[in-house]
């Protein structure tokens, strides 16, 4: 089964910096989708950053040149490396995977395409 643990989150400043871990366990792709997701309170869940088995990312407008995804295999970790952050990246923030969609040439950041999720961890940025 499954599973997928996040951890990292916490408060920081305006400006601050964060990295989100993503522990995963359980799959057995070998051709995956894997990716962070966001949900601001009062708001839908949006993608953040998302990145392939085979190394592609994506990333939303909003977190191009700030946010970097990245993947150590050996650890079957997902991380999400946070800088300058802004009190508008406040939210709960998740990581998901999914198969591979080799119809897409860089990962989907549409969470309707992610099967597993883990409980989320909260990044609050203050002004």
């Amino acid at each position: 089964q499954v599973q997928l643990v996040e951890s990292g989150g916490g408060s920081v400043q305006t400006g601050g910096s964060l990295r989100l871990s993503c522990a995963a366990s359980g799959y057995t792709y070998t051709s995956y989708s894997m990716g962070w997701f966001r949900q601001p309170p009062g708001k839908e869940r949006e993608g953040v950053a998302a990145i392939d088995s085979d190394g592609s990312t994506n990333y939303a407008d909003s977190v191009k040149g700030r946010f970097t995804i990245s993947q150590d295999n050996a650890k079957n970790t997902l991380y999400l490396q946070m800088n300058s952050l802004k009190p508008e990246d406040t939210a709960m923030y998740y990581c998901a995977i999914g198969p591979l969609n080799r119809l897409r040439v860089e990962p989907s950041l549409n969470y309707n395409e992610y099967v597993k999720w883990g409980q989320g961890t909260q990044v609050t940025v203050s002004s």
